[in-house]
Formats: C-alpha cells, structure tokens, sequence
C-alpha cells in the first residue's frame, strides 16, 4: 500500500439532487507525475446510488461515453445486492427496477471496455454475494457448492474444490 499513489477526486458537475442525496460527475487525476493506467478495467462507475436518479445518470453516462456496457447490482433498501448482470447497464437496471420496484432502492454500475472482463466480474460477484441474490434465481448457485470452472473465460488458471469419489 505504501507505493499506491492517491488520486484525486475532481468534480465536473452535479447532475441529480433530492432531498437526502447530490450525483456528483467526475474523475479522479493522478497527483504529481506520471501517466494513467491503460490496463484499468473499469472505465466509468457508480456505486450504490439511488433509482430515482437513474434516468439522469443514463442519459449524461450516453453523451460522454459511448460504452454503457458492464456489470450492474441492484441493491435493496439497506444497501445489499439482491441482483447482479451484465449487459447494456441502464437498460438493464431499468428493467429490475421495473420488476422489483418496492424492494430495489440503489443501484450501482461498472462499464467496462471489454466484454469478456464483464462476464468474470459478474460472476465473481454472484459467487461471492451467493445467498442474497434473490433476484438472480437462473444464476446463483444454493448451499457450499463451488461455481462451475466453466463459467469464466478459456485461458484461465483455476483451483478447484472437488468431492472425493467413494466411501470416505
């Protein structure tokens, strides 16, 4: 930790406001020297802002950036992840929203330039969150049992829990 350099945080503009919450537009510059990382996996990110503001953040997040494809989670009202996808995010979120209107209250985004990183990120989260994705019931997996190697992309090194075969 002692060689991270600290960004810092620089605010372009405030694009949504309510009575408890400001969605504040921005990007962290590097202080002092040097160049920005070309191997950052997320591009843009919002984390755990609220539906209300969604609608202003998709159509700011289309002007600026061409991208809007990543990881989403859609939390509830005390900030848990009760879904997690990829895809086009506000199209998405939108539709989750639709559907679970009285249980989601926040949302957050990661747009990614690459496609493949999005589906390894998704399904890290899946893996980790497990038993509280309520609403991900095709894609969570129940009780101890390991995610499939399979579902990350070819190419990958991987560790894996496997059961012994026959009596103990």
């Amino acid at each position: 930790m002692k060689n991270k350099v600290l960004g810092k945080k620089l605010i372009h503009e405030r694009i949504w406001r309510s009575k408890n919450f400001v969605v504040a537009y921005g990007e962290l510059k590097r202080r002092g020297k040097g160049n920005v990382s070309k191997a950052m996996l997320c591009k843009v990110i919002g984390e755990k802002i609220p539906y209300e503001a969604l609608g202003k953040i998709k159509k700011h997040c289309t002007k600026h950036k061409s991208n809007t494809h990543g990881v989403y989670v859609a939390h509830d009202s005390m900030g848990c992840a009760r879904y997690v996808g990829r895809g086009d995010v506000f199209g998405r979120l939108g539709e989750c929203q639709k559907k679970h209107k009285y249980e989601l209250v926040y949302f957050s985004f990661y747009i990614v330039e690459n496609r493949q990183s999005a589906r390894e990120i998704e399904t890290l989260l899946i893996h980790t969150a497990g038993p509280l994705l309520e609403f991900n019931d095709k894609k969570k997996r129940s009780g101890m049992t390991p995610g499939n190697v399979y579902d990350h992309e070819v190419g990958t090194f991987f560790y894996e829990r496997q059961n012994k075969k026959g009596p103990s």
